[in-house]
């Protein structure tokens, strides 16, 4: 009894087995083909990006160089007379001046004793000139009749004669009194800017000291230090863009160049004028300066296309199979937001706008058209 039992009980466990053998066989070939056939149909770019193209422009030449900003021509003013106290200060430094500005004064007391000694000595000269004259003239009206000997005569002349030397010498005397009072006033002796004072109230100073340094006409100029073989490339009137330490630029440019190169750094000075730049650039700065030599057709790419790493510079070309290869280039002028490629590209490849930072060698990418400029788009 239990046989008859057991024979329907496996049967029915034989057919359900072979029943799911079956539906796995149907379905497992079609699940492997689809998993096959999926990465194909999937596939994704890395990247959608715009293409652009190398373009020739007419870039600058320019030639760097570093120097310092100074005076033009700086005056000293010192004083003319010998053992006068100052007595008032008038300018300090910073101040700008103009041409016979009076900068400091002298105490005049003993420089008016003088002048009026000299005048009393003129007029005592003067009146003795006055009778020496009288006495000649008289020798002269009686000088045939024998009245008085010819060598009292004599006398008389050559006191005229003495007497007009002292006058003379007398009014010499006071016009030297004259000029010292006139030199109690320190003048400026040309237009400019103050830029050193050494003189000190009540101090008594002699001839020759130096009381003032003056920027005349407030000019400045950059002395370039600039290599030989530069040096000739260079000509007077070479316009200069010169940069100061803070980042304020001048115009300038080059008045003069230096007639010797130093024999210590085969270095030649190249002379740049810099117009109203007193306010911004001081002399004794150094400063960075480039000379505009012309212009030349320069290769240009964006510089959002070039991507830096590790100090090398890289573009990515795009293929006809919109997968994009790594290049290596050089570059060398910017202006504006372009960069100058010295080589590694050409002018017809087409190369990844942006975004060159987020792909590698290689990567698929989808390229789209660059973005229209707004007007066409209002046209369209």
């Amino acid at each position: 009894m239990n046989r008859l039992q057991l024979k329907p009980l496996s049967l029915a466990l034989l057919i359900a087995g072979a029943v799911a053998f079956g539906a796995l066989a149907l379905f497992a070939p079609r699940s492997q083909a689809a998993d096959e056939a999926k990465p194909a149909a999937t596939a994704k770019a890395a990247l959608t990006v715009s293409t652009v193209q190398p373009q020739s422009a007419k870039l600058g030449i320019q030639l760097a160089a570093n120097g310092s900003v100074a005076a033009w021509q700086e005056a000293s003013v010192g004083a003319e007379s010998n053992g006068l106290r100052i007595a008032e200060l008038r300018a300090n430094v910073g101040d700008n001046v103009q041409r016979g500005q009076v900068l400091a004064s002298f105490a005049t007391e003993t420089i008016q004793a003088d002048v009026a000694l000299a005048r009393a000595a003129l007029a005592e000269a003067q009146a003795n000139a006055a009778e020496a004259l009288a006495n000649a003239e008289r020798a002269r009206a009686v000088a045939g009749s024998g009245a008085v000997s010819a060598q009292q005569i004599g006398l008389y002349l050559s006191q005229e004669q003495s007497a007009k030397a002292r006058v003379d010498s007398a009014k010499a005397q006071l016009d030297a009194q004259l000029l010292r009072q006139k030199q109690t006033q320190v003048l400026a002796p040309d237009s400019g800017v103050i830029s050193a004072r050494n003189a000190t109230l009540g101090a008594v100073v002699g001839a020759g000291t130096e009381l003032f340094k003056l920027i005349r006409q407030g000019r400045l100029e950059w002395r370039a230090e600039v290599t030989a073989s530069e040096l000739a490339r260079i000509v007077p009137g070479t316009s200069v863009l010169v940069t100061a330490p803070g980042g304020a630029q001048r115009k300038g440019k080059v008045r003069m160049l230096a007639p010797t190169v130093d024999a210590a750094s085969r270095n030649g000075l190249v002379y740049v004028d810099l117009p109203g730049a007193a306010g911004t650039f001081k002399p004794g700065m150094y400063a960075r300066g480039e000379f505009e030599l012309g212009q030349s057709t320069a290769l240009t790419v964006p510089q959002t296309a070039v991507v830096v790493r590790d100090g090398f510079s890289y573009v990515y070309r795009v293929g006809d199979d919109q997968r994009v290869s790594q290049r290596k280039v050089q570059t060398g002028r910017i202006t504006g937001d372009r960069v100058e490629v010295l080589n590694g590209v050409k002018p017809e490849e087409r190369l990844v706008a942006s975004g060159g930072s987020f792909l590698s060698d290689g990567d698929l990418v989808k390229v789209v058209e660059a973005a229209q400029p707004a007007a066409a788009a209002k046209t369209n």
